[in-house]
């Protein structure tokens, strides 16, 4: 079914005009509607822009939205995906998948300018692979961390310059937003709710310390949340299934498996977790502190110190949290204390931190709907010149 699905997306691709293409995005999956959608609103509203929102995911919200000036094609991954990557025909091409060009989906074999919006604010050089962002014209920048890391690469490797925009990150404003009208109704003498949301992969919390760790949170009187991210339940699924097992009918434990879910993150008081770009949102965003476990770093480039460049993830820590070695977890429960001690020093802490370290905080969504705009204009200007050449 899916090879007919997606030869029905792409022949539905073919047929349309020219003034259909000039803006078309790309969605890995449904999760990532929520980078487009501000996007597509602001494009397709306020500046009158025609969209075309190619998707991979049956269940991406992006299908379902009814306008004028949008259209939304579904095409499964699979031969036809990769025969529409290799021989589509537009002029801007914005997507929120990394490593063009690296893997089985590549660059057109027509002049097509490629957009990145970066969905997280970490690092550029060390979780990611080291040339994740090569294939690029135009990469949307969350912050001047990103720029400096992409700068260095380009001038170490010699590369050509890319146009970098400086974006920042609709999801931090977001989460701003939520956070601020949030009702903080919680019970007077209700413990602390400590939300444990790590990253994935062998060395992750959950896969090396994750039993100890909830005891000991538990035990402190806690109440206590875990969040395991989408991937675990993919990659390790034992490993999640052992731990609920281990802590199921225990009181003040609770388990979140749903994807998107946020309320248990408005909920909680401080994050627990490892080197998930989360700890940024979730510190700059709702003005909570982070308890970082130092289990090992997820290092995707091997080549990562080449830059000179300690990445965010890193530098971040002290400066939102504390940090506890996982063969130290007993201290954990009074870092926590002393991390909710003064909540709002933290909160002024974040606001001032956050208007350093992310770009256009509260403009986001319109001026980088204005960027695409002014870039897709470029690419068709060209494209005419070359069919008149």
């Amino acid at each position: 079914m899916s090879l007919i699905s997606g030869w029905k997306g792409w022949r539905q691709f073919k047929k349309l005009p020219w003034d259909w293409r000039t803006i078309v995005m790309y969605s890995e999956s449904g999760q990532d509607w929520h980078q487009f959608s501000g996007l597509v609103d602001y494009l397709n509203n306020e500046l009158g822009r025609k969209v075309c929102y190619v998707t991979s995911d049956t269940r991406d919200a992006g299908l379902q939205r009814r306008h004028e000036n949008f259209k939304s094609i579904c095409i499964p991954e699979g031969l036809f995906l990769t025969i529409f990557f290799q021989v589509n025909q537009s002029d801007l091409f914005v997507l929120t998948m990394m490593d063009l060009q690296n893997l089985q989906l590549k660059r057109s074999t027509w002049p097509v300018h490629y957009v990145y919006l970066f969905h997280s604010m970490g690092s550029t050089h060390m979780v990611d692979h080291e040339n994740s962002f090569d294939h690029y014209e135009t990469l949307f920048c969350t912050g001047p961390h990103q720029v400096a890391e992409i700068r260095k690469r380009e001038e170490l490797k010699k590369l050509p310059a890319k146009q970098l925009f400086d974006y920042g990150h609709p999801r931090l404003e977001e989460i701003i937003a939520r956070g601020q009208s949030y009702p903080a109704n919680k019970p007077s003498g209700q413990g602390a709710t400590v939300l444990i949301a790590p990253t994935w992969g062998v060395d992750s919390i959950f896969n090396t310390c994750g039993k100890q760790l909830i005891s000991v949170l538990l035990d402190a009187g806690y109440h206590v949340i875990m969040r395991p991210h989408y991937q675990s339940n993919r990659q390790t699924p034992e490993v999640i299934t052992a731990l609920r097992e281990a802590f199921k009918g225990r009181d003040h434990f609770e388990y979140i498996g749903q994807m998107g879910e946020t309320d248990s993150i408005m909920r909680s008081d401080v994050l627990v977790s490892d080197w998930s770009a989360m700890a940024l949102e979730y510190s700059m965003g709702l003005e909570k502190p982070v308890l970082f476990i130092d289990v090992p770093r997820r290092i995707r480039n091997p080549n990562w110190q080449e830059l000179g460049i300690e990445p965010i993830e890193t530098t971040i820590r002290e400066q939102v949290g504390e940090i506890v070695s996982p063969r130290a977890l007993d201290q954990a429960p009074a870092a926590i204390e002393r991390l909710i001690s003064d909540p709002e020093h933290f909160r002024e802490k974040m606001r001032e931190l956050r208007e350093t370290m992310v770009f256009r905080l509260g403009h986001s969504v319109p001026d980088g709907a204005a960027e695409i705009a002014r870039l897709a204009d470029e690419c068709e200007t060209a494209r005419r010149q070359r069919d008149h050449a």
